[in-house]
C-alpha cells in the first residue's frame, strides 16, 4: 500500500486532477447549471468528456444531477461536498489573479473586479 494514499491533500488534489473538474465546479458556483452551459466558453470540450466528467463529479458526490421525469431538462446542482470547495477555489483564484503566472498580468482594476465577482460567488454567508 502506498503510504501516501490516505494523505487529506493528495485525496482532495486527485480530485482537482480530473480534467475540466475545476473548470466546472467554477461554473456551478457561478451558477451554470445545465449540459451545453458548461461547453460555452470551453470549445475544446466535447459532449462524452463533458458526461464523463460529470458523471465522475457525481460519483464523487461534488455534484447532483436532477432531470424532470422525462429526462428533458436536466440540471446539476452542487451538493454539500461540493460547496465545501468553495474556499480552495476562491484561495486557487485569488492566487490566480495576484500572482502573475506565466505572460498573465492582470491591471489593477481587473483584479478588483475579478477578486469581488470570485468573493460574491464563492464566499457563503
Amino acid at each position: 500500500m502506498n503510504t501516501y494514499s490516505k494523505c487529506p491533500i493528495e485525496l482532495v488534489v486527485r480530485l482537482f486532477k480530473k480534467k475540466w473538474v475545476i473548470e466546472i465546479l467554477r461554473d456551478l458556483f457561478f451558477g451554470k447549471t445545465r449540459f451545453s452551459e458548461f461547453k460555452i466558453d470551453k470549445p475544446n470540450l466535447s459532449n462524452k468528456v463533458l458526461s464523463n466528467c460529470l458523471k465522475s463529479m457525481e460519483n464523487d458526490g461534488l455534484i447532483k444531477r436532477i432531470s424532470d421525469r422525462y429526462e428533458r431538462d436536466v440540471e446539476y446542482i452542487l451538493t454539500k461536498k461540493g460547496q465545501a470547495l468553495n474556499k480552495i477555489v476562491y484561495e486557487l483564484a485569488m492566487f490566480g489573479i495576484d500572482e502573475d503566472i506565466g505572460d498573465t498580468k492582470f491591471n489593477e482594476e481587473t483584479k478588483g473586479k475579478m477578486k469581488r465577482s470570485f468573493k460574491d460567488k464563492l464566499i457563503f454567508k
